[in-house]
């Protein structure tokens, strides 16, 4: 997905590319789960500094993209940080800003920390028991003097405890709205969870009677469907484009290893059962990138049909991610199921991918709806 008639795009890749390798590569990823640790504030602000938490945000707001699209360029960024699985909360803050900068009065200033990598918030979207939605809460807001008063458990918020700020949807006199919440805020709760990947982190918070001004809210009622739908777009993009970045890594590694490793004294690759294996994994990451990429052009245009080719790309890659990999895992005999080798480290991820933001299960019947539920 990498424009190379554009230079300025490829001197970011670049870049971003050799920042993961020296700061994010997968020894660091092993060191951070051996450590406990989700991600390094220190780090996320360095990443910031590169550019990443001001793509999706316009300059008059102190953001700005490399090539002018900035859909494009987090997608960019995100395929760049599947190659490594790297930890960082580039999701949730892209998530967040792709919210805020559709009706920002009130929340300049915290979009400004977001952009200078000071500030990390969360989506607080996802509820106990329940699958993805975007069209209504259980979490409830309700009316008061100064503001409003928030009652209501989200869970599953990427980066929920390493957060400052969390944007919560709740209903609201029978519709649905997004509230700012400073996570310290009187009445919040952090719970941290844990997931199948090895530094993905999420949450579960509580909101009890947690007050807020009139400030918090974010847009007007009539804009909040079309503010959540994009954050909805943003977050899947996000996701099928870090898939192929993984898809790309995991395929490298599986060939070389083909080419490598011989048996009865010829290298794997020369077995033809194996070379027809290679090619329809070559040809389903093909399909994977190309779809990505007609999702993210889609996202990047607002075009009317958004919606439908988000969930086409993320019923297809998140779908067809998992299985390429343990077709590599298979490819590479008994040291792939082993803990030292780092085949397991992109399953992880592919895994916690399919489940987010709707299954492909959840995607398929799309084609006659516009999101879902």
């Amino acid at each position: 997905m990498t424009d190379v008639a554009n230079p300025e795009r490829m001197l970011f890749a670049s870049t971003t590319q050799t920042f993961l390798e020296k700061q994010a590569s997968l020894t660091h990823v092993r060191g951070l789960h051996a450590s406990d640790t989700s991600f390094q504030p220190e780090w996320w602000q360095r990443a910031a500094e590169l550019g990443w938490a001001s793509l999706l945000v316009p300059e008059h707001l102190g953001g700005g993209s490399v090539s002018g699209n900035g859909v494009a360029d987090v997608a960019l960024v995100a395929e760049k940080i599947g190659h490594t699985v790297a930890p960082g909360p580039l999701h949730p803050v892209s998530i967040v800003l792709a919210g805020l900068v559709e009706a920002p009065d009130g929340h300049e200033t915290l979009i400004e920390a977001m952009v200078s990598g000071q500030t990390v918030a969360g989506w607080a979207v996802y509820e106990p028991g329940q699958p993805f939605t975007v069209q209504h809460a259980a979490t409830t807001a309700t009316r008061t003097a100064t503001g409003f008063r928030l009652d209501g458990i989200k869970d599953r918020v990427e980066a929920g405890a390493q957060s400052d700020a969390l944007l919560v949807t709740a209903t609201c006199d029978g519709a649905l709205r997004q509230f700012v919440v400073p996570a310290d805020a009187a009445g919040v709760t952090v719970e941290e969870q844990s997931s199948v990947d090895m530094v993905k982190r999420y949450a579960r918070v509580r909101f009890d009677g947690v007050e807020v001004d009139a400030a918090a809210v974010v847009g007007e009622a009539g804009q909040t469907a079309a503010i959540v739908e994009r954050q909805r777009q943003v977050a899947l993009v996000l996701q099928c484009a870090e898939l192929v970045g993984v898809l790309d890594a995991v395929l490298t590694m599986t060939y070389q290893w083909m080419f490598d490793r011989h048996s009865f004294g010829r290298p794997l690759a020369s077995y033809q059962a194996l070379k027809h294996r290679a090619a329809d994994m070559k040809m389903w990451f093909e399909a994977a990138r190309a779809t990505t990429a007609g999702a993210v052009a889609a996202v990047a245009d607002r075009a009317p049909d958004a919606p439908l080719l988000v969930s086409i790309a993320k019923a297809y890659v998140a779908e067809r991610a998992p299985i390429i990999i343990q077709d590599c895992v298979q490819l590479h005999g008994g040291i792939g199921v082993t803990w030292e080798h780092d085949l397991h480290l992109y399953l992880r991820r592919a895994a916690l991918y399919r489940a987010l933001f709707g299954s492909p299960e959840d995607h398929h019947p799309v084609r006659d709806r516009k999101s879902v539920v």
